[in-house]
């Protein structure tokens, strides 16, 4: 079975650009990287891409998003993308590491934001018009800013990523009427469950482990996941846990019954099963359909 590849950072950048960060337009980008973005990949970096023109599909873990004018994506590191995209994609953009980021604000660590930090937060964010023209001057600054030889340019273009960030942040909100202060505790806990569950998923898989290490019950971590996500807690957990067995069945070289030892099943058929409930297909079909 092929492994999908992890692209490095270093891989799309010149001489002249700083060794952690990239920005182009959608089109140069295509052009210019097209042989090493034309099949489902991962990077190490996290990635931020705006279409202010075109159609298509971009899809990310196992996830189909359309693609139109206005389609805003934050992809965190080790996330599988591939796209499909019509002749006419215009756009913007850039990509950096951890690093880059967090040791220029040392209080304000990218997981806080909930598109990079929850695997159940939608990865894309449909910008209308008015929104679209404010955030497409934000990128484009980051572009003129990038090419000249500014004082100051690195902090200058980490502030403009951070106002991208936290106005995205903002029309996530705006579009789930997520801001009362009900809710923005509400997100505290969900953090917290996010938290531990991507320690435990593997070998715990009940509502009441979670809201026992939450100190809350089982009802109220249920409330919790139903205002931010509109899912159960229970719904989360398994979402995780099949995201992790997609990943698995594409990256690892060992067989089904390995896998969903691997993901806390010991019986195999139950996992098989589940996967088939969740999915529509078996893990089997799913292999199969994702081969290149």
């Amino acid at each position: 079975m092929n492994s999908i590849s992890v692209l490095h950072i270093n891989l799309f950048q010149s001489e002249k650009n700083a060794p952690d960060f990239y920005f182009n337009t959608l089109r140069n980008h295509l052009v210019s990287s097209h042989k090493h973005i034309e099949k489902p990949h991962r990077h190490d970096f996290y990635v931020t891409v705006i279409f202010t023109k075109g159609s298509g599909i971009h899809e990310i873990d196992f996830q189909k998003y359309d693609v139109s004018e206005g389609s805003l994506f934050f992809l965190s590191p080790g996330q599988v993308h591939s796209w499909e995209l019509s002749p006419d994609t215009e756009g913007y953009i850039f990509f950096f590491s951890q690093p880059y980021y967090e040791m220029h604000y040392v209080s304000q660590k990218l997981k806080n934001f909930p598109f990079f930090n929850s695997s159940s937060f939608p990865r894309k964010l449909q910008l209308q018009s008015n929104e679209l023209t404010d955030m497409i001057r934000l990128f484009e600054a980051i572009g003129s800013e990038h090419e000249s030889q500014n004082v100051m340019k690195q902090g200058f273009i980490l502030s403009l990523i951070s106002q991208i960030y936290i106005q995205s942040v903002r029309e996530f909100a705006k579009d789930d009427e997520k801001t009362s202060a009900t809710s923005v505790s509400y997100f505290k806990h969900y953090q917290d469950f996010e938290n531990l569950l991507e320690e435990s998923f593997t070998s715990q898989k009940s509502i009441s482990f979670y809201a026992s290490q939450l100190n809350i019950s089982a009802k109220h971590l249920n409330r919790i996941t139903q205002t931010i996500m509109q899912k159960t807690a229970s719904e989360i957990i398994t979402e995780r846990v099949i995201l992790e067995a997609k990943r698995m069945l594409i990256y690892l070289d060992e067989g089904l019954v390995e896998i969903a030892f691997r993901l806390g099943y010991e019986e195999y058929s139950y996992f098989a099963r589940m996967f088939r409930k969740n999915s529509g297909i078996t893990p089997s079909q799913f292999i199969k359909n994702h081969k290149n």
